[in-house]
């Protein structure tokens, strides 16, 4: 069995063009050595049944031995304050509201300027039990104080510290926002210190966490794991009720001499920065990417897109799993060579070969066309976005329903091990973090297991069947991707007269959207190979290119809801959920849109009354249109299977648009969208509902443009069988062939 996790790495740029440097950040806790090779992947998938792992190699100056070590990763999340002369005060006090979601889990850090290497400093926290404490201590001596009750989960508290150095009093409150039904665990707790403690130097004040030492890495420990808003620090043991009137102020007066600090997070919600309100301008750093444009402890619903009213969502939510940038250093690095093609390609590990356990794995990356100097009219576009959005997802292990709506046992992989106890390296956008609330944000810079040879079907192995296939029959083409259409817009696609967007493009952003619409009206050609496709409305960071966002909302077939009144992006304040909700619906782009999921078994299409039209003859010459299409494939035995869309005029698909065939006898593994269900009755499974189907769909657009959509992602996963001689097959060559023939396309008044 080959080991596909005793080396990792990710590649950065991920995304580059010939003559730009590609970086791999590796780690290998065990091996202090690999072979490795640079390879172009013609298809990842080793399935014995299908055309099987296809790897060309290039050849370049980095094939070869490389020394490994191991790096490890650093997760949770935690704002970081430089050390200043203001933040060692002879006495303090602070306030903040807070919403613990993991309060029981283990000890955890709220506000500290704290050395765990000293144990010393000042700290406020809560201990196993979930009892907020606050300690103090120093060369002189210590005090810990321990309120009586412990804080509920999911619940707003006002907390308030002070320390008073002159006579060494400690104080602990904690105030229930909501103190009905229960709720209230309001109460003080006193204690006394040695007078005039002094704090350690060179250490940072953190909110979410505390410091490990004055450097190094880990930096932070004790992370906790829940909201903060409105943070306040003061030069001064203050009662409870001012500290509190000054947390509730959205802007205290700077011009208080005994404030330190007064943090603002609704303040450039896309930027990994703090703002102090204070005249000590005391800004901070947030690591490790936590969400931000939260609900704040004021938010009483009013608005629901925090760019309405920013002030209400100056909140931050810390997680102890988040994970941002493993910053590994790099161990290998090349310039890509100038007349090197587009693709997808990967940097191959091996050690220990013609051994039981091999080690084999796969560092992916991208190489486009050159920006502006398209030299094929067809391009393949890779859905990293979905990539992004998928990585590392947990779901088989995590999902108690897993087996039920895969209606089978799972099988799990030597990567679905490593990652069970590897949490560590960050999950996807699917699964929930430790506290349970969604994963939001994906990045790049970590080892992604599911985007490479040998890893889960799902996406990018699927995809890789296309490049096959296109290669198979002499296809001339390029690779461009979807994250450079987000930054690069309609003129990337312009280049082209056909593009292809392969099984599952799934998350799109506003730009992505926008280009592709564009490009259609314009006279461009597009061939949709997938399901559930423009789906999920998402957004890239402006600066930060390797992070990624989606916000669930309470819309869609989705593993996790956000918090009422948090479905704003943070990095664009536009908002999130389906592209469906927001007026947009697949079917306006491409004809067809995600109706139903079928992980049971794939089907055969049947032939409709629309390919018998004389327009389309070019469409299915050579295919037999009293015998099914598609009774076959690689991925549950049919060409329409796994998630699947169909044509629904009600929500876009346009008039013009020839329905050719349907597979809309799903049986009853045909579960429909959540979406589509307004009312819940029986009845509604792909056994009994018509709705529950997949399309073949043809539409011409303007300007001699058309679109091609097949409706599921199984499609795909169909082209390579009986030696790549198949009805599928045959369709897909029909089409492509005639969409890079620029005539028109006769008979079709648009």
């Amino acid at each position: 069995m080959r080991d596909t996790t005793a080396v990792l790495g990710y590649a950065w740029p991920l995304v580059v063009s010939p003559g730009e440097t590609v970086r791999f950040h590796l780690s290998a806790p065990e091996l202090e050595r690999a072979n490795a090779t640079v390879v172009r992947v013609r298809c990842a998938d080793p399935d014995p049944d299908g055309p099987g792992l296809k790897l060309d190699v290039p050849g370049t100056p980095i094939d070869g031995p490389v020394a490994l070590c191991e790096q490890p990763i650093h997760p949770g999340a935690c704002a970081i304050i430089a050390d200043a002369p203001a933040l060692s005060p002879a006495s303090l006090s602070a306030g903040c509201f807070i919403w613990p979601t993991a309060p029981r889990e283990r000890a955890q850090t709220i506000l500290s300027r704290w050395r765990a290497d000293l144990a010393e400093g000042w700290r406020l926290g809560l201990d196993e039990s979930g009892h907020l404490i606050f300690h103090v201590a120093g060369s002189a001596g210590q005090a810990r104080v321990r309120a009586a009750k412990p804080v509920l989960e999911r619940e707003w508290l006002f907390v308030a510290i002070s320390y008073d150095a002159q006579s060494g009093a400690v104080a602990l409150t904690q105030r229930s926002l909501d103190p009905q039904g229960g709720r209230d665990i309001s109460g003080t707790a006193a204690g006394k210190a040695p007078a005039n403690l002094s704090w350690p130097k060179e250490t940072a004040l953190v909110f979410a966490a505390h410091a490990k030492t004055d450097g190094g890495m880990p930096l932070t420990e004790g992370h906790y794991d829940g909201k903060i808003d409105r943070p306040r620090l003061f030069a001064a043991a203050l009662p409870e009720e001012a500290l509190r009137r000054a947390c509730e102020t959205l802007a205290p007066s700077p011009a208080d001499p005994a404030l330190i600090g007064a943090w603002d997070f609704s303040r450039e919600m896309d930027s990994a920065t703090i703002h102090d309100l204070s005249t000590n301008r005391l800004d901070g750093t947030l690591r490790n990417m936590p969400m931000r444009a939260m609900t704040g402890a004021n938010w009483d619903g009013s608005v629901v897109q925090w760019r309405e009213r920013p002030e209400l969502y100056g909140a931050i939510h810390f997680h102890s799993d988040d994970m941002a940038d493993c910053e590994w250093e790099p161990g290998l690095e090349f310039i890509v060579p100038s007349d090197w093609r587009s693709g997808f390609y990967a940097l191959r590990l091996t050690e220990r070969e013609g051994s039981e356990d091999p080690v084999e794995s796969y560092v992916s990356f991208f190489v486009r066309t050159p920006l502006g100097k398209a030299r094929s009219k067809l391009a393949l576009v890779a859905s990293t976005a979905t990539y992004q959005a998928y990585a590392n997802s947990a779901l088989r292990l995590d999902q108690v329903h897993a087996e039920a709506m895969l209606e089978g046992v799972i099988a799990l992989s030597r990567d679905d091990a490593y990652l069970q106890e590897h949490r560590e390296l960050g999950l996807s956008t699917y699964d929930t973090h430790s506290d349970g609330s969604g994963w939001c944000y994906s990045t790049a810079r970590r080892p992604i297991l599911n985007m490479r040879p040998l890893g889960n079907t799902f996406n990018y192995v699927n995809d890789t069947h296309i490049i096959d296939w296109l290669e198979q029959r002499g296809f001339d083409y390029e690779v461009i991707t979807d994250c450079d259409i987000d930054r690069h817009g309609a003129q990337l696609l312009k280049a082209y007269d056909c593009v292809i967007t392969p099984t599952h493009p799934e998350y799109y952003s506003l730009n992505m959207i926008e280009a592709f619409d564009a490009y259609q009206r314009g006279g461009g050609r597009h061939i949709y190979l997938g399901g559930n496709g423009f789906y999920w409305r998402i957004a890239w960071h402006p600066t930060r290119p390797h992070e990624m966002e989606i916000r669930r909302g309470m819309s869609g077939l989705r593993t996790w809801e956000g918090e009422a009144g948090e479905n704003g992006l943070s990095f664009t304040g536009e908002p999130s959920g389906l592209w469906r909700t927001h007026g947009r619906p697949p079917q306006r782009l491409v004809g067809v849109g995600f109706d139903a999921q079928v992980f049971t078994r794939s089907y055969p299409y049947e032939w409709l009354g629309d390919a018998r039209d004389p327009r389309v003859g070019w469409l299915v010459e050579g295919v037999d249109l009293d015998a099914p299409l598609g009774d076959f494939g690689l991925r549950g035995g049919g060409a329409a299977g796994l998630e699947v869309d169909r044509v629904e005029p009600s929500l876009g698909t346009s008039p013009h648009t020839l329905r050719l065939a349907t597979a809309d006898r799903l049986d009853y593994g045909g579960v429909p969208t959540l979406e589509e269900l307004r009312t819940l009755h029986r009845g509604v499974m792909g056994d009994q509902n018509a709705l529950v189907r997949a399309d073949l769909a043809f539409s011409p657009t303007a300007n001699g443009g058309a679109v091609f959509s097949t409706g599921s992602i199984a499609w795909a996963c169909a082209l390579t069988c009986h030696d790549y001689e198949n009805s599928v097959s045959r369709v897909t060559e029909n089409v492509l062939r005639r969409f890079l023939d620029p005539s028109p396309f006769a008979g079709f008044d648009v």
